[in-house]
């Protein structure tokens, strides 16, 4: 034990210290991680207000269109603005209907079909532009352990090479290299953490929005199937 001697505590080994003693890869990992870190909240909490949003949109267009209102006023209201969820599926299958009656549509089940695939993809854009950015996410998540230890692997490999160079065991000398591998772990942690459980979340929340706005596409689908039987029976 007389060999041993302890690190001097103190700036020595502050997390800028380390840092700053660190190799130019094991630096390039912890700035690396720290960007991927600072990008993960920013898109968390981007998506939080985006989807607080898109639910209270959904909330005003279920009031408006269950209302009572027709449904052509509804669209001229619409027609012109940057609809999101339902209003942009509902505008979606009103411009497609409007087109086809204005062409003269023979066939009540092209209409229907082609108002069903202007409601689908509508729906897709909705959920692509929801969605957006949740797969850095579980990229951060599952790879930034990894690369936190690779940077773990690196500070440890610096600790023995010090060690063969001065000949000497003492925590002076094998210390520097064991804390920077560990601030690289914990850095990769802090990044993968707040990802996935991210991640996870607005995954679910992102699905329950699909769900209401999958619920109103088939709903208005049979309303306009209705209508399109009526007016079929009306020119019969």
């Amino acid at each position: 034990m007389e060999n041993i001697a302890l690190a001097e505590p103190g700036a020595h080994l502050s997390i800028w210290a380390l840092f700053m003693q660190a190799s130019w890869v094991v630096k390039l990992v912890m700035i690396g991680l720290l960007c991927a870190s600072i990008w993960t909240w920013a898109i968390i909490v981007d998506k939080l207000v985006a989807y607080g949003r898109m639910r209270l949109a959904l909330n005003r267009f279920e009031q408006v269109f269950w209302s009572g209102q027709s449904l052509e006023e509804l669209y001229r209201t619409l027609a012109d603005r940057k609809t999101t969820g339902m209003g942009a599926i509902f505008v979606a299958a009103m411009r497609e209907w409007k087109k086809s009656f204005e062409k003269g549509a023979k066939s009540p089940l092209g209409l229907q079909t082609r108002i069903d695939k202007a409601m689908d993809l509508a729906l897709t854009r909705e959920m692509e532009r929801l969605e957006g950015r949740l797969g850095f996410l579980a990229t951060t998540g599952s790879a930034a352990p990894f690369i936190g230890l690779f940077g773990t692997v690196i500070g440890i490999m610096t600790s023995f090479q010090a060690i063969a160079a001065s000949k000497n065991t003492s925590l002076s000398v094998v210390a520097p290299g064991i804390a920077e591998a560990l601030l690289a772990t914990a850095i990769g942690l802090l990044a993968a953490i707040p990802a996935v459980i991210a991640y996870n979340k607005l995954s679910s929340d992102a699905n329950k929005i699909a769900v209401r706005m999958e619920g109103f596409s088939d709903e208005f689908s049979a309303i306009l199937s209705r209508q399109i039987d009526e007016k079929v029976a009306q020119k019969a």
